[in-house]
């Protein structure tokens, strides 16, 4: 797949492959700069991806406006994927609501009813999963490839804007006059849920606003933590 998509632009890479995945291929947007600019690009190009996203209850506040204010500005739905509210109570009644503070264990619970068990509900019957990630974003993702085969998911993954720099990403938000979260403008270049992302402090690690009470290496939520392989057909 990796020669369908060589030397191609993001857009037209993600028309190629809305072509060879009819009806199967979906993009996760969690609204940061990233996401928006694909997500324009498909909107705007009218290419049959389906977009989804992942409502953890614990979004910014600017998350949710942006959300809207994309709805609004492409006319074209989002699909939302909501944890599963059997575990979700479970886990709260047990813990707490805010378990995830007190181990790395409980905060992987909580990224895995919140996040992975949608993920994998989201992704289920596709063949072929668009994201955001850019190498640059931290040191494990330099490693990967723009197209992979996801083993845990088991599926394509491909990443349009891989090589990009943030102010690539920046100078197109721009350029298209494109909504983002605000909280990027403060400080926030990643930005998930509310209670467990601050803003980052000059000079650290891109993701160190993230988990921030953990060990800073590797830290993912497990969406983009499966084991990868560098698909070259």
């Amino acid at each position: 797949m990796s020669r369908l998509v060589k030397e191609k632009d993001s857009v037209a890479a993600l028309q190629a492959l809305a072509a060879l995945f009819p009806g199967e291929i979906v993009f996760s947007t969690s609204f940061g700069w990233e996401d928006q600019v694909i997500s324009h690009m498909i909107f705007a190009n009218n290419i049959p991806i389906k977009v989804f996203t992942l409502e953890t209850g614990r979004l910014f506040p600017e998350t949710y406006y942006v959300w809207n204010r994309t709805m609004e500005m492409y006319s074209q739905p989002i699909y939302v994927y909501y944890p599963d509210n059997g575990k979700l109570e479970a886990m709260v009644d047990a813990k707490g609501p805010s378990s995830f503070y007190e181990s790395v264990a409980n905060r992987k619970e909580c990224c895995g009813i919140r996040k992975i068990e949608p993920l994998h509900r989201a992704l289920k019957g596709n063949q072929c999963w668009i994201t955001g990630i850019r190498a640059e974003q931290s040191a494990n993702r330099e490693d990967m490839s723009n197209v992979e085969w996801d083993e845990g998911n088991q599926i394509i993954k491909f990443h349009p804007i891989f090589s990009w720099t943030l102010d690539d990403v920046k100078a197109y938000i721009k350029q298209y006059n494109i909504p983002y979260n605000t909280l990027h403008d403060r400080g926030f270049p990643s930005i998930g849920c509310q209670p467990c992302t601050r803003a980052v402090q000059p000079g650290e690690d891109f993701r160190a606003g993230r988990w921030w009470w953990e060990d800073q290496s590797k830290k993912e939520c497990g969406l983009h933590a499966t084991q990868l392989n560098d698909l070259k057909e």
